[in-house]
């Protein structure tokens, strides 16, 4: 239905291709690459550059494989729908609450380096101060309408594409130059230690961070309810998402690691005790003596970070919105207002974000990597049940004689090699010290789902049968 004859209390579809497309962006782009990167940097050096390719190209096909499925039905809360319907009933209700916790971490990881990125400028104000405040200004646009949504994200992602279009150019223009210094060559790239500094071990065990970074680009999903033309604009948005990942990604950490020694990058990024204070990219122009490209950067990976937690917020308040309305999450948050807003899925994922500027009160200088390796575990899971919903919605598919409008890549092999992988980042979790306990809590995660599932079932059950009970008297 169009925005304009939507009855109340119905989503409406007010996402135009331009929004679309900017948001499939908008998750691609975050404090995974600006600032996740630094961790990864300390482990894998220049190789890093590799392990961006390989972890790009899986999240590529898990989201082509989710395309499938979305523009077959374009429904709200589409990861827990798919799972409900072509797996099983404890399927759907723990992918629903699992992508629900993963972008209420996602959501905490972004506001936590949103006050990393203020201490450039203002190092005495407090993390939590700041991640109190702009988590105030994202929930207030989300309680707007939907186009409203959808405008501040498209302004959002536009000032991240041209800051690193520029941010390219002007690091490509010093390397060609000259003028970038004496430092600045592409010879960094496999100088200074070589191409892998630590081996080829240090970049499989630098992996699991660098999947941190792609775990918004599923966001798309969401906006399938509220897309105007949805079997148009997604396929359109997710074939793109290689490009970006080739320039925003690969491009990017190309020109910064060729501007400077990765090493030197390094003891400048630790001088604070913390590999997360601040972002490699901002710190390279502060080296090379271009304090204007710095200040205009670290506005930038403000606005990215900013712009993930606002996709997230949107995300979460939709899947919440479709759990209620399958019967896996309270009724009560089924309930959308007149403009078309779920107020009341938005408010209660807002109550369980806050969680975060608590964390930056009693641990700032942790948040950010605990926040960051629960997101991976909550995404290895997230992952894998897209994966494995979508071989069982082909199944289906092929039984009833359809064939999709939008096809993955190589099914069946492709989502092998998607569930191999993340096997593969559960193997290495469990080889990092600090990280082990998110893949320890991944059973404990699953165990404590399927127990609110049995007695949501029975809860369910005994309603039926008083029900009946009524009926008959």
């Amino acid at each position: 239905m169009s925005a304009n004859n939507s009855p109340s209390g119905e989503l409406k579809r007010g996402l135009k291709n331009r929004h679309i497309q900017l948001i499939a962006l908008g998750g691609a782009i975050g404090t995974g690459l600006f600032l996740g990167s630094a961790g990864v940097l300390k482990s894998a050096g220049p190789s890093m550059i590799l392990g961006y390719a390989i972890c790009g190209f899986i999240a590529f096909m898990i989201m082509r494989q989710l395309g499938e499925m979305i523009v077959e039905e374009p429904v709200a809360g589409s990861f827990s729908h798919f799972a409900h319907k072509y797996w099983g009933g404890f399927a759907g209700f723990l992918s629903g609450w699992n992508c629900w916790i993963l972008y209420i971490l996602v959501g905490m990881s972004e506001l936590t380096a949103v006050g990393k990125y203020v201490h450039y400028w203002w190092p005495e104000i407090p993390t939590w101060v700041s991640a109190a405040a702009f988590f105030v200004l994202i929930n207030v646009i989300n309680l707007a309408n939907v186009k409203v949504f959808g405008e501040a994200e498209f302004w959002f992602a536009i000032i991240k594409v041209v800051a690193i279009v520029g941010m390219i150019a002007l690091g490509s223009y010093l390397l060609v130059s000259g003028t970038g210094g004496p430092q600045a060559s592409v010879t960094n790239l496999w100088e200074h230690g070589g191409f892998f500094p630590h081996g080829v071990g240090g970049l499989v065990m630098a992996m699991a961070i660098i999947m941190f970074s792609f775990g918004g680009l599923e966001m798309l999903g969401f906006t399938a309810a509220e897309a105007d033309q949805p079997r148009t604009v997604i396929p359109k948005a997710i074939n793109q998402v290689i490009y970006r990942i080739l320039i925003f990604y690969i491009g990017a950490l190309v020109v910064l690691l060729s501007l400077t020694p990765w090493d030197s990058l390094l003891v400048t990024l630790n001088a604070s005790g913390d590999a997360y204070s601040g972002s490699p990219f901002v710190q390279v122009f502060s080296m090379l003596g271009s304090n204007t490209a710095a200040h205009i950067l670290n506005f930038v990976v403000l606005t990215a970070a900013l712009s993930v937690y606002n996709s997230g917020t949107y995300c979460n308040s939709r899947m919440l919105l479709g759990m209620a309305e399958q019967g896996d999450a309270p009724a009560v948050l089924a309930k959308i207002d007149k403009r078309g807003v779920p107020v009341r899925s938005i408010l209660a994922s807002a109550a369980v974000t806050l969680v975060a500027v608590l964390m930056n009160y009693w641990i700032p200088q942790h948040a950010l990597e605990l926040l960051m390796s629960l997101v991976v575990a909550t995404l290895v899971i997230n992952w894998a049940m897209i994966s494995f919903s979508h071989l069982k919605f082909r199944q289906h598919m092929n039984r009833t004689g359809q064939v999709p409008l939008f096809k993955a890549l190589w099914y069946p092999y492709g989502n092998y090699v998607c569930l191999a992988f993340v096997v593969f980042i559960l193997g290495i979790m469990l080889l990092i010290p600090g990280i082990q306990i998110s893949v320890y809590a991944i059973p404990v995660w699953v165990a404590f789902m399927w127990v609110c599932y049995v007695l949501k079932n029975k809860r369910k059950a005994l309603a039926d049968l008083s029900a009946v009970s009524s009926l008959n008297n």
